[in-house]
């Protein structure tokens, strides 16, 4: 049994938050490379360019890419063989939260719901956990702003609606968001499981690097489907036109009842920020 110090714990979620709201990944910059090679849109071009040019100026003088630097959300794979010491590991990664928007000068958008009260450490985050085997924790941290979370969908679609109406609801969904999640975004797509399983894994889905696909060729092919059917929407960078609408289509599918199709649409925006730690 390995003993890790909630404070280590704490330390490393301070440090996930200042730098994932600075620093944008590698993946995303570079489908912001070659989209900009193949946008046909002289606006588009001119978008994609000075996102590129933001990324980098927010690299060189750290500070956020984005004034909204989001809801805190986790997925966090904890081994069997962990036992964690002092605080418990949703205090330990909430206290992490509350240090790394206080002192990285990161807003704070969190509230209650009914009395719009705010929180002040942008605390609780949403954090979803998984045991695994081994003596490690992984701890992957994404802010999810909400101009793109308010655009997501859910549908409870019939049996009978099959693939046809998953991909009908899909492109329906970004087309009814038009410009309002600050395209080009990435799509996250959870198909099965109930609602609430549903909606963790289209968010789950937006953790994956752009360019990847899934594992599963069926899916894989419906991932590159959609990403196609999306820009031929026309919506184009910011929504002033163009056909980089989207960045990526992540797919994440889990076993369902035999009465139900639930689909979720959960929308990011250009800004994909999404950054982790193995402790």
């Amino acid at each position: 049994m390995r003993e890790i110090d909630s404070k280590v714990i704490t330390k490393e979620v301070k440090k996930l938050c200042i730098e994932g709201n600075i620093y944008l990944g590698d993946d995303v910059i570079k489908s912001f490379k070659e989209n900009l090679e193949k946008e046909k849109s002289v606006l588009g071009k001119d978008i994609l360019s000075i996102l590129i040019e933001n990324a980098q100026i927010a690299k060189e003088t750290h500070i956020p890419l984005c004034q909204d630097t989001g809801m805190a959300v986790f997925f966090v794979e904890i081994g069997q063989e962990v036992m964690i010491k002092g605080d418990t590991l949703t205090d330990a990664i909430n206290k992490g939260v509350s240090e790394g928007y206080t002192e990285g000068y990161l807003r704070k958008s969190v509230v209650s719901p009914i009395t719009r009260i705010n929180t002040k450490d942008n605390t609780p985050a949403i954090i979803h956990y998984e045991m695994v085997k081994g003596d490690k924790i992984k701890i992957q941290y994404a802010p999810k702003g909400f101009g793109s979370e308010n655009m997501s969908q859910l549908k409870m679609l019939k049996p009978s609606d099959g693939i046809e109406g998953v991909k009908e609801f899909i492109v329906k969904t970004v087309s009814e968001a038009g410009p309002n999640p600050c395209p080009p975004i990435v799509v996250g797509v959870g198909i099965g499981g109930t609602v609430d399983k549903c909606a963790q894994i289209s968010k789950k889905a937006l953790f994956r690097d752009i360019g990847t696909h899934s594992e599963d060729e069926m899916i894989a092919d419906l991932e590159k489907e959609m990403i196609k059917k999306i820009n031929d929407l026309g919506i184009g960078p910011q929504g002033l036109g163009g056909n980089t609408t989207a960045l990526a289509v992540n797919i994440e599918t889990f076993p369902t009842h035999i009465a139900g199709l639930p689909v979720v649409v959960n929308i990011n925006c250009h800004s994909a920020r999404h950054k982790q730690v193995i402790i």
